[in-house]
């Protein structure tokens, strides 16, 4: 395992124990998958869904008893960006099994051949572009056969999942949905943060993949386990954390793992080694992770038109808004007209620049949130 300087990844999974708990919820998916059942796993983006996902994946049975693969498909627009992702993720997760492994992948996607080389020593690459890929559906079709053939039982991550429902290709959910009813060999996880859309995908009966799945929902990291890890980390490299700091954090981040990871990374980066980091000091850390993206804040808000960035502004003073096309709520922030409100929010929420959970309305990055307020 490599050296890591600064104990708070904000960035993949650095293993166990950089891991704070889910223990509960890495049993629950462990019970799932080895009870044959497909599990949909739900949470506001930086919950932690795919580092959870990496985690599980590398517990010592998961690895003996299974191949896992995993693919991110938020930036995805079409059915043959999927296969290639899965292609490539395939190929990379079986290079460490051996020839043979991917070699009987190899056998089973013809569409892929031309861009999988093997080397006179043994290494293996995967070439293709998703221009390469001319016939997608085959292609899935194939990779399907392989998962149901292969050597060992299969774990499939799908992350970001309801990316599905914006594919151009027509009823895509409902070809995927027959491809894994099919699958006696493979097990799957899809995860995703837009928490109405993947619910409507998994609980209306109008929907191909209506109960086809077992439904879990990722909330915060108990604060007390967190503050256990935080203070863990702290002492291992001769620092100390002041009770307070923990909870203060929690406040500002509403116990969304990035952004108390980032905040404590900064933390723990400006105490030096035989001090101790107190709560007081959260503020000016806050302040100096701001004032390090000013610039693309800057830059994002350019960008945007000029009636979704008073919404936007508005949102982020309100905080956690609701009735947004109030009389009120206009006159409060000094906004044109509700349907005006109506076609910003639109817009924001295609952009990813807020989320709507539960009624309500918010920014969705929480830094970029405080810079509007203060500005």
């Amino acid at each position: 395992m490599k050296k890591i300087t600064n104990p708070f990844i904000i960035s993949g999974y650095e293993g166990d124990l950089y891991f704070c708990d889910r223990c509960s919820e890495t049993q629950r998916l462990r019970d799932e998958i080895s009870n044959g059942n497909n599990v949909a796993l739900i949470a506001t983006r930086r919950m932690g869904k795919s580092g959870l996902i990496h985690h599980f994946f590398q517990q010592p049975d998961i690895q003996a008893d299974y191949y896992t693969f995993f693919i991110d498909i938020y930036d995805t627009k079409t059915l043959a960006e999927l296969v290639m992702k899965l292609g490539r993720e395939i190929v990379e997760r079986l290079s460490p099994h051996g020839l043979t492994a991917v070699k009987k992948f190899w056998d089973c996607v013809r569409t892929l051949q031309a861009g999988i080389t093997f080397s006179p020593s043994g290494e293996v690459s995967f070439t293709l572009q998703v221009g390469d890929i001319k016939q997608s559906n085959n292609t899935l079709d194939e990779i399907f056969k392989y998962l149901n053939s292969a050597e060992k039982p299969c774990i499939v991550a799908i992350d970001e999942f309801q990316q599905i429902a914006n594919y151009p290709e027509t009823n895509m959910e409902a070809t995927l949905r027959t491809y894994i009813q099919q699958s006696h060999n493979t097990q799957f996880i899809f995860s995703g943060s837009q928490r109405h859309t993947m619910s409507q995908m998994f609980i209306s009966a109008a929907r191909p993949f209506f109960q086809s799945v077992s439904i879990m929902h990722l909330e915060a990291i108990n604060q007390t386990k967190y503050d256990e890890f935080a203070k863990k980390h702290f002492a291992d490299a001769g620092k100390q954390l002041a009770d307070d700091v923990t909870e203060n954090v929690y406040a500002f981040s509403n116990g969304i793992t990035w952004y108390s990871q980032k905040i404590f990374n900064t933390l723990f980066a400006q105490t030096p080694v035989g001090t101790t980091c107190f709560g007081d000091s959260i503020p000016d850390t806050i302040h100096y992770i701001i004032n390090t993206q000013e610039y693309s804040f800057k830059e994002m808000m350019f960008r945007l038109p000029e009636k979704q960035k008073n919404v936007l502004t508005a949102l982020a003073k309100e905080g956690q808004a609701h009735a947004i096309t109030s009389g009120n709520f206009i006159k409060k922030y000094s906004l044109s007209s509700a349907s005006s409100v109506q076609a910003a929010v639109k817009g924001l929420l295609e952009k990813d620049f807020i989320t709507h959970e539960d009624g309500t309305y918010r920014v969705y990055d929480l830094f970029l949130a405080r810079w509007l307020q203060n500005n």
